[in-house]
């Protein structure tokens, strides 16, 4: 049986998955109840592409939906996003503990003494470049 709760941050990082559903959101963050024509206004897509991204945004329990008359206005539902942070929480304290060891490292190798630069690798030069006609060249 399928964890419900996996369900639910599964459909909340596919639906974040797109710049555009991110930027609807974005919109939805800035302004308490947009209709669906003022959402979908500054997009180069049809109303019908916007009116899938809202029903992916819908489907994830992103946004909330409500009808008056014949005016569709969309309002921003965030909870489901705790879950997906809650998510990502447990796995930056896994890189915040990689990266204070890398600095703990890196603090450490300052203390060392600087090592010469190698006598061969300050005396090299670099190889002159051969002159060839650009295209194919001649078989033999």
């Amino acid at each position: 049986m399928v964890n419900n709760k996996s369900v639910t941050l599964d459909r909340t990082f596919a639906a974040l998955a797109d710049p555009t559903r991110r930027a609807l959101l974005a919109r939805l963050d800035a302004e308490e109840a947009v209709t669906v024509s003022e959402l979908a206004r500054p997009f180069p897509v049809s109303l019908p592409a916007i009116m899938k991204h809202l029903d992916v945004l819908s489907d994830a329990g992103l946004i909330v939906r409500s009808k008056s008359g014949r005016t569709v206005t969309c309002q921003l539902k965030a909870e489901p996003m705790e879950q997906a942070m809650n998510w990502l929480a447990h796995y930056q304290r896994y890189w915040t503990q990689q990266l204070d060891r890398l600095a703990t490292f890196l603090e450490e190798e300052d203390k060392w003494p600087a090592s010469p630069a190698s006598p061969s690798s300050a005396a090299s030069t670099p190889r002159p470049r051969k002159s060839t006609k650009p295209g194919r060249s001649p078989k033999k």
